[in-house]
């Protein structure tokens, strides 16, 4: 009996096709389903599914015949979700998964219309996903679908929200979407109602010389229709985000949160007995670390070597930049879902304390490492360790690293900028084009303090009498 993974992944590979950037088309071929044995098709470690569907040898695979086993595959992925077995509830979910892809085709073939376009939508906090489907003489002859990132600032308070944020995605793909398109259908089925439907239809029209119609069915077959769509394009994105949203589902989970972080901040400390002291900041948004979102500071009110000084001062100073309506626009958006502190107990109390000083909610936990520098846990402020998976884990060890490096190369960079400044600002015929040239030949002050005479005359505007110089001081 074949397993149920190898069959499945060969139909993905054709049904879906991963597209990452926004709004660029995927192009599917189309494929025929016809006489599959499921007993076949279908093998589970689990006796129930592959019992259910034994002997249903049919042209297509009927709703009636495949929801026992839905319903029965979500109790499943529910209850290894409570657990935290998320590696095994994403692993089943992707067999229920499987199974619905195979029933879409033919149920397509009930529309009785010769030329129609029939758009889902789906999304999460992190990202949305449109699906088509591209109906001619009553038959699905392919699809396509698009992924766009959901921006941080779109969290909707109300039902009424999400319906109007929806009828504006809507409006605006359809807008784009159609714009360059040679083939108009006679017809597109949605389920928003848009507000510029008319115009769009006018518009649409008049690209196509014929009457083409905006639909937005609110009842039988047509309505599911759109259901479907939007059904594959939540498989579709689950299917994309399956790793980031794991590290995000678990970590509400383990530390008990009230969403999702969607965006994660990590602060760390870095000087030399107290001499060039800086902090840096790193973010994972929607489950990834953000270089472009990273910030260095300048310590700039704790004047001797005091961790968690510094800490307090440069977590408040972030903090401001985005409770003062003045600093907002500055680059660092909205406060962060959760605040993770590259440091133990005394790190976690220090950012803490600033976040209370604000009445923010915001939870605040640290990373704790291993004697192989690796993280093994999170901490809270109560000095419990919570142990998290080996997905998480990994994520949580690149996070700590990233901050670690930003925090200590901004410090170098400082310190050989002051160490430059110290030495070469004093060696007579030595100016700023000739100490670039240098640091961007040598790249520290050390290296350039160990570099022979030949060495240095190599250097633009460097002559072996200043080579001299230099190796004298």
């Amino acid at each position: 009996m074949k397993k149920l993974i190898a069959i499945i992944i060969s139909l993905l590979n054709i049904l879906q096709v991963s597209n990452v950037q926004s709004f660029a088309k995927c192009k599917v071929p189309s494929i025929s389903v016809k006489r599959l044995n499921l007993e076949e098709a279908i093998y589970d470690e689990n006796e129930w599914v592959s019992q259910e569907l034994k002997d249903k040898d049919v042209e297509i695979v009927r709703y009636e015949a495949t929801k026992n086993i839905k319903d029965r595959l979500d109790e499943k992925i529910k209850e290894f979700a409570d657990k935290l077995e998320f590696e095994k509830a994403a692993e089943l979910r992707d067999r229920k998964n499987a199974i619905l892809v195979i029933t879409e085709k033919q149920k397509i073939s009930n529309i009785n219309e010769n030329s129609i376009d029939v758009i889902g939508l789906y999304k999460n906090d992190l990202e949305i996903c449109i699906e088509i489907f591209f109906i001619r003489n009553s038959k699905m002859i392919g699809r396509e679908h698009y992924f766009f990132a959901r921006t941080y600032s779109e969290d909707k308070e109300n039902i009424e929200d999400e319906k109007v944020e929806n009828e504006e995605i809507i409006s605006s793909f359809l807008k784009q979407y159609y714009m360059d398109l040679e083939e108009i259908p006679a017809k597109i089925m949605v389920k928003e109602n848009i507000s510029e439907k008319e115009i769009i239809e006018e518009w649409l029209s008049k690209k196509a010389n014929r009457k083409v119609e905006i639909k937005i069915p609110k009842i039988g077959e047509k309505l599911k229709f759109i259901e479907m769509a939007e059904n594959n394009a939540k498989i579709t994105l689950e299917n994309k985000q399956k790793g980031k949203y794991n590290i995000l589902e678990e970590l509400k989970e383990k530390l008990d949160l009230e969403k999702l972080p969607i965006k994660i901040e990590s602060f760390d400390i870095s000087n030399i007995s107290g001499t060039y002291m800086v902090a840096g900041m790193c973010v994972a948004l929607n489950g990834k670390i953000n270089k472009s979102l990273s910030r260095k500071f300048k310590i700039k009110n704790t004047f001797e070597q005091n961790d968690v000084a510094c800490m307090k001062e440069v977590v408040e100073r972030r903090i401001k930049h985005s409770i003062n309506e003045e600093e907002i626009g500055s680059g660092f958006g909205k406060l962060p879902d959760l605040i993770l502190a590259d440091g133990g107990i005394t790190q976690i109390r220090a950012i803490k304390e600033i976040v209370d000083k604000y009445n923010l909610e915001i939870p605040v936990y640290g990373m704790v490492k291993n004697d192989k520098h690796r993280t093994r846990a999170l901490l809270d402020e109560n000095r419990n360790e919570i142990e998290i998976s080996e997905e998480l884990l990994n994520f949580m060890t690149t996070f700590q690293d990233e901050v670690h490096k930003t925090a200590i190369e901004y410090h170098k960079k400082l310190r050989d900028e002051g160490m430059l400044k110290s030495e070469l600002d004093f060696i007579e015929g030595i100016g700023p084009v000739k100490k670039k040239a240098l640091m961007q030949k040598f790249g520290t002050v050390e290296n350039i303090k160990n570099a022979s005479i030949e060495e240095l005359v190599k250097v633009k505007g460097i002559t072996e009498e200043l080579a001299k110089r230099i190796k004298e001081k």
